[in-house]
């Protein structure tokens, strides 16, 4: 939607902008503009439709938001007494399943299916391991025992791929949830994701990638800093693997390394980088803080960043077919209208 910005007359508020434009319930946003607060030095209204958002701070030219708690896409507006500003459409995303424990990427077959963990503390036992969560929004256990399941691929005949923290072992879920044993001994093994070739790559959080070839022979790929909680994986267009492994620092990078095993470090700046994704466009998106917001960072492949979903708590995203992506939180898995293409991660 185009904004307008000729509605600023005689005080009435204007809407110039607002970054960013998407977000989940109780994330950050900004509003740029003019006459956004009352004279009197009182706080406007902001409105998500109907709904009234708190404020955090405001200005005459911005005001900083939180997204209610059940918010749906509609227009934003800033009421400052009896003057309300132009509309703009704003999205936020939608609850597909709650009470979870992503700690990774969610999984989305070709049929828009999602898959989510319940992955638990280390070691704990939890009654379902594994969700799917179907095109209509039935969710329904699909793997029951298997302990801390972490990082989620699939292939290109429907098998979903289970990496346990736990034990090191990933695991091969069949069509009707039968669970084999793909390869063991990853030590704590967390983000997983295939080459176009059907090779598999692992991440030990301790430190070392992992290369699975076809007839399962393992290989030492790359070594990288030992991270505080895993490894995220993600084949970027030109072949090259794409890593975050969160540590201490507020300063964190994406890791490039190419067909050869050689790492370098493609963006330095993130705030605990978690999972990761890309567009058919090349540009790279990644569950991480950027300057002290959370939320979803894209970086284009000129490596250039910005906060294009704003969100607490968020570990992860997969693109959904019909351009949609599904984000994941620490307790849930949302569903975002986004216009945007995503890179398929299933190998053919």
């Amino acid at each position: 939607m185009a904004l307008d910005l000729n509605s600023s007359r005689n005080g009435k508020p204007r809407i110039d902008s607002v970054e960013p434009r998407f977000a989940l319930p109780g994330g950050e946003v900004r509003i740029s503009g003019a006459h956004l607060r009352p004279p009197e030095q009182r706080q406007p209204k902001v409105r998500f439709g109907e709904l009234e958002a708190p404020i955090v701070i405001s200005a005459d030219q911005f005001v900083v938001t939180r997204v209610p708690d059940a918010a749906a896409s509609g227009p934003l507006t800033v009421s400052t007494n009896d003057a309300a500003s132009n509309e703009v459409d704003f999205r936020v995303a939608a609850p597909l399943a709650e009470n979870l424990h992503p700690v990774a990427n969610p999984a989305v077959d070709q049929e828009g299916n999602v898959f989510a963990t319940f992955s638990g503390s280390r070691g704990q036992k939890v009654p379902v391991a594994i969700f799917k969560i179907d095109t209509a929004g039935n969710i329904r256990p699909y793997v029951v025992e298997m302990m801390n399941p972490t990082g989620l691929a699939l292939d290109g005949d429907g098998y979903l791929y289970v990496s346990s923290r736990s034990d090191g072992t990933v695991y091969r879920v069949a069509l009707n949830g039968t669970i084999t044993t793909y390869a063991e001994g990853m030590g704590v093994a967390t983000g997983i994701a295939f080459d176009q070739s059907f090779n598999l790559y692992v991440g030990d959080r301790s430190g070392t990638i992992f290369k699975i070839s076809r007839d399962r022979q393992i290989y030492v790929y790359a070594m990288l800093e030992p991270s505080v909680s895993a490894y995220h994986l993600a084949f970027g267009p030109g072949g090259s693997l794409f890593v975050t492994g969160p540590t201490t620092s507020s300063f964190d990078a994406v890791y490039e390394i190419d067909s050869h095993g050689t790492v370098s470090t493609f963006y330095r700046g993130l705030g605990r980088p978690q999972g990761l994704a890309f567009d058919t466009d090349g540009n790279l998106y990644v569950a991480a803080s950027l300057t002290g917001k959370r939320g979803i960072v894209k970086i284009t492949p000129e490596k250039k960043a910005t906060l294009v979903v704003a969100g607490q708590n968020l570990v992860g995203l997969a693109f959904a077919p019909n351009k949609a992506a599904v984000l994941a939180t620490t307790s849930g898995v949302f569903n975002l209208a986004w216009d945007i293409a995503g890179r398929s991660l299933i190998p053919e």
